[in-house]
């Protein structure tokens, strides 16, 4: 059940932010802190995913006025669906419990939607903290090799980092949202396949700045989650050729001993049946950009 902390958001805000977290109790006051700060002051729902530190009450009492939702149990990056079905606001900007956004960012955001209405999703440039130095991911989007649309702005992407994006509510929701086979890893890739299958454009947009304070080393268990959740959104959307390809491609690093084959592997074996079930093929011509996006070259003709 949502629960309404003490505090109130801007009259003219127009983006929600979303945040999941679950046992960063400090991390997450740290962000609020930061959202609270913002000229926008856009009202903020917090999906705690069955923390057991002291994360609830932490929100509750602070001052940020925070919606807190309380699913009971982790939810994983479906979470984010649960706070965009509870946003009262046309945009939803998503973030972690260690990112934040730039002053004036969530105000140039709505701005863009509200002038380009194919837009369905905001990929912001992310500097990591402390430092600012510049996020990998953003050269990897600035150089995205789909073409241009003139009914959005910045430049068409089929990924994005999940805690640093601002969406239209109706385009997240219509599509979706996160797929919970996925739960966490590289779970962003299906929903931007989704979105633009849709019709929407997802792009990346340098103006929009966003903050990311991330915690030093790598999370525990997350390169077995990243192999298995690109095997699966394979299976969910991809034409059997490649879906099957990528199956082989698995079952070779594991007959090589490639650390965490094995285990992704195994989970992906385990949600299999359902991925089938759930097995949706993309449009052709969505099929198309992912190619040109993986090899450099459209569909029909030999990569080099």
């Amino acid at each position: 059940m949502p629960e309404r902390a003490r505090g109130d958001s801007g009259e003219d805000a127009r983006t929600t932010v979303a945040i999941i977290t679950r046992n960063r109790r400090e991390s997450l006051l740290r962000t609020l802190d930061h959202l609270q700060a913002l000229p926008e002051k856009p009202p903020v729902l917090v999906v705690d995913n069955g923390s057991t530190d002291g994360t609830a009450e932490a929100v509750r009492h602070h001052p940020s006025g925070a919606q807190l939702l309380s699913p009971g149990h982790n939810t994983g990056a479906v979470g984010r669906n649960l706070a965009a079905r509870h946003a009262r606001t046309p945009y939803v900007a998503f973030s972690d419990d260690d990112s934040w956004w730039e002053p004036g960012a969530l105000k140039t955001a709505a701005a863009l939607f509200d002038t380009y209405p194919r837009l369905g999703l905001l990929a912001a440039r992310t500097l990591v903290q402390p430092g600012g130095s510049e996020d990998p991911v953003n050269a990897l989007l600035a150089g995205s090799r789909l073409p241009g649309r003139c009914d959005v702005p910045g430049t068409p992407v089929l990924g994005f980092l999940g805690c640093a994006v601002v969406a239209r509510r109706s385009a997240f929701l219509s599509a979706g949202g996160y797929h919970g086979l996925l739960f966490f890893g590289g779970e962003e890739t299906l929903l931007a396949y989704d979105l633009t299958a849709a019709g929407w454009g997802v792009v990346y947009e340098p103006s929009l700045l966003s903050h990311h304070g991330p915690a030093p080393g790598e999370r525990p268990g997350r390169t077995v989650a990243l192999r298995r959740n690109a095997l699966l959104t394979a299976w969910l959307r991809r034409p059997l050729p490649v879906a099957l390809g990528a199956t082989a491609g698995l079952l070779n690093d594991w007959r090589r001993g490639r650390p965490g084959a094995g285990q992704a592997l195994r989970e992906t074996l385990v949600r299999l049946p359902a991925a089938l079930r759930q097995r949706r093929r993309l449009p052709g011509w969505v099929e198309d950009q992912i190619r040109l996006v993986e090899t450099g070259t459209p569909r029909g003709r030999p990569a080099r």
